[in-house]
C-alpha cells in the first residue's frame, strides 16, 4: 500500500472522529455552489454537481443542507466565489500544492502567504511546481457486500490504475482522463462512493528525517483549516515511520 493511499486512510479516519465534519461540509458546500454557477442546478446534466452531491451523502451531510445550498447558489444574488490555486515551498524544499476557493482573494492570498512565512517556507509563482504532481483520479470505496475478486476486476475493466484495500474499504486511482468512465462504472454497478476526487499525486516524493516532516504535516494542516482550502498537496513522503510518529 503506497503512502498516499496509507495517508488517505489515515485522513479518512481523522475525519470521521474528531470535530472537522463542519469543515468538510463547508469544502462541499462551496464545491456545490461553484457547480451549480458553473453547470446549473440539474445533477443529471451537471457531473460537477452530481460528484458534490455524491460526495456530501459520503460525510452524512443532511439532504436539506444540499438542497438549500443549491437554491442559494441559483440566486443571482448570491455572493461570487473563486477558484485560485497556489504554489509554494515548505522548508527542507517539500512542495506544496493549494487548491483554495473564496469569496476574498486579497484575504485568502494574505493567510497563505503568512502559513508560509511561520513555517520558513515560501509562495511560488503559478505553474512552478505543477510538473512535479499528477492529476490522478481517487476513489473511496466500502466494501459493503462486494466480492473483492469480481469487483477489482470489473473496475481494472473501467480504467483503475492502482486499488488497495484496508479497513473495509478500496481506495481506487485512476488517470484524470479516466474519472468520468469510473464514475459511470460505479453508477452502473450501483455502488455509492464514499469520496470522489480529482487529486495531484506526487511523481517525485522526497524524503525527510521525522521531525522535520512532522513541522512540515503541522504547516499542511494549517492550510487545511483555513476556511478558503479545499486540498492541500505535497510531495513528503509519507513513511511508516512518519506516520507512526503521527
Amino acid at each position: 500500500m503506497s503512502g498516499h493511499s496509507k495517508w488517505s486512510t489515515i485522513k479518512r479516519k481523522k475525519g470521521a472522529l474528531d470535530a472537522k465534519r463542519s469543515k468538510m461540509f463547508s469544502k462541499i458546500l462551496k464545491e456545490i455552489t461553484v457547480a451549480v454557477r458553473e453547470g446549473g442546478s440539474d445533477p443529471e446534466s451537471n457531473p460537477r454537481l452530481r460528484l458534490a452531491i455524491s460526495n456530501g451523502k459520503g460525510v452524512n451531510m443532511p439532504k436539506e443542507n444540499i438542497q438549500r445550498a443549491i437554491s442559494k447558489a441559483s440566486d443571482k444574488d448570491a455572493a461570487s466565489l473563486h477558484e485560485v490555486t497556489y504554489e509554494g515551498y515548505a522548508s527542507h524544499g517539500i512542495a506544496v500544492f493549494i487548491e483554495c476557493t473564496t469569496d476574498n482573494l486579497q484575504r485568502t492570498v494574505a493567510n497563505i502567504r503568512a502559513i508560509f512565512n511561520k513555517y520558513n517556507g515560501s509562495l511560488g509563482t503559478n505553474g512552478s511546481l505543477s510538473f512535479l504532481f499528477d492529476r490522478k483520479g481517487i476513489f473511496v470505496v466500502p466494501k459493503g457486500k462486494l466480492d473483492q475478486d469480481e469487483f477489482e476486476m470489473e473496475i481494472i475493466d473501467a480504467g483503475a490504475e492502482d486499488i488497495s484495500f484496508e479497513d473495509d474499504y478500496f481506495t481506487i486511482t485512476t488517470a484524470m482522463e479516466d474519472f468520468g468512465s469510473m464514475q459511470k462504472k460505479l453508477e452502473l454497478l450501483g455502488i455509492e462512493a464514499e469520496s470522489a476526487s480529482l487529486q495531484r499525486i506526487s511523481n517525485d516524493p522526497k524524503t525527510i528525517d521525522v521531525e522535520s516532516a512532522l513541522k512540515v504535516m503541522r504547516m499542511i494542516e494549517l492550510f487545511e483549516d483555513d476556511d478558503d482550502v479545499q486540498n492541500v498537496f505535497h510531495n513528503l513522503e509519507m513513511t511508516d515511520e512518519l506516520l507512526a510518529a503521527m
